[in-house]
């Protein structure tokens, strides 16, 4: 099978072209530095050429409401576009759980409106939902932190691997269009609050956090299931207090 992974030099771009290559298949690793943009359309056509899937995991480099918008509306329109034009078979894309749910959030929004694009196109697609991945941990505190102290809701959160989700992304990737929504999670459940507290603790951030159920997270409210399924999900097997204990600095664990 080819396969065109758009973001495939990410974090978990890289990881599924790595697992897919390993299974047998032909997987490009397409993204700005490789001559393929999907703002500017720029290689999409010449990538595309011969292409049974093609997925996308590309991020938005700026999180501003504007930018974020024009990132995903223009990127998804070009490639849409594009996949079309090729015959492709099959398009997949990483989403995140609980995007319909968020849309106070700026980028969540745009998140929406890739999610429509995808659904109008006319392609048989999959869009895998995944809840936040361990390593996004930092972000999460970053964009709540205010001078020593953190603000987080208490809401659920259900986090999993990058390693866990890019083995879901090869499967859907090689299975048949659903035509919808995947779900993908960790297994286990935490506070929000309480897990961003347990991953400063073990970097040996001295920062407080504080539980707020009115503390936005990237603009929203969250209610106490936004960021978690709702109904049956594939779970990754990473566990993630094996995740933090790795996250300790060496001079913590002499």
């Amino acid at each position: 099978m080819n396969i065109v992974v758009i973001g495939g030099t990410g974090l978990i771009g890289s990881k599924l072209v790595t697992l897919l290559r390993a299974r047998g298949h032909e997987a490009l690793a397409a993204s700005p530095n490789s001559g393929v943009n999907t703002l500017t359309g720029e290689g999409l056509d010449a990538a595309l050429e011969g292409c049974d899937v093609v997925v996308d995991v590309a991020n938005s480099p700026s999180f501003a409401d504007d930018a974020v918008l024009d990132f995903f509306t223009t990127s998804g329109r070009n490639l849409l576009a594009a996949a079309r034009r090729a015959g492709v078979r099959h398009h997949v894309a990483l989403s995140v759980v609980g995007t319909q749910r968020l849309a106070e959030s700026g980028y969540f929004r745009a998140k929406i409106a890739q999610e429509e694009l995808i659904r109008a196109s006319g392609l048989p697609y999959t869009i895998v939902h995944s809840t936040q991945f361990f390593e996004f941990l930092s972000g999460i505190a970053a964009s709540a932190g205010q001078d020593d102290t953190i603000a987080l809701s208490p809401a659920y959160i259900q986090p999993i691997a990058s390693d866990d989700v890019a083995a879901a992304l090869a499967d859907v990737v090689l299975g048949a269009p659903v035509n919808g929504i995947v779900e993908i999670a960790g297994p286990d459940r935490f506070r929000l609050s309480d897990l961003v507290r347990d991953y400063l603790a073990v970097k040996g951030d001295t920062r407080t956090v504080r539980a707020d159920v009115h503390a936005r997270y990237f603009g929203a409210e969250l209610k106490e299931d936004t960021l978690v399924p709702q109904g049956a999900a594939r779970l990754g097997a990473s566990r993630i207090g094996n995740w933090l204990q790795a996250q300790a600095p060496a001079s913590r664990l002499r």
